[in-house]
C-alpha cells in the first residue's frame, strides 16, 4: 500500500477528529496525539507492505509459473496474504 504523506496526514487528522468528537479519548496535547496516530499509521502501512511482499514471494516461488493478474494468481495471492496476516497475528 503506497500512500503519500499528505494522504496519511489527512487520514490521521480524520481519525483524531473522529475520536475527539465521539469523546472516546481526552488528550491535552494535540501535537502529541497527532504524532502518536501518525506513528501508528506508519506501522500499519509498513506491516501491510511486508505482508504484501511475503504473499507475492510465495506466489512467485511456486514451481508452476502463475501470471500476475490472472484469476489463479489472485486466488493464491489472497490465500497467502490471509495466511501471512494470521501468522503475524493480524487476522
Amino acid at each position: 500500500m503506497i500512500m503519500s504523506e499528505d494522504r496519511q496526514s489527512h487520514l490521521v487528522h480524520l481519525i483524531i477528529d473522529g475520536i475527539w468528537k465521539d469523546d472516546l479519548v481526552d488528550y491535552t496535547d494535540d501535537d502529541r496525539a497527532l504524532r502518536v496516530a501518525q506513528q501508528g499509521m506508519n506501522k500499519f502501512i509498513q506491516e501491510a507492505q511486508a505482508i504484501d511482499v511475503a504473499a507475492r514471494n510465495k506466489v512467485a516461488s511456486l514451481k508452476r509459473n502463475v501470471v500476475e493478474g490472472s484469476p489463479e494468481w489472485d486466488v493464491l495471492y489472497n490465500k497467502y496474504y490471509e495466511e501471512e496476516m494470521q501468522r503475524r497475528g493480524n487476522s
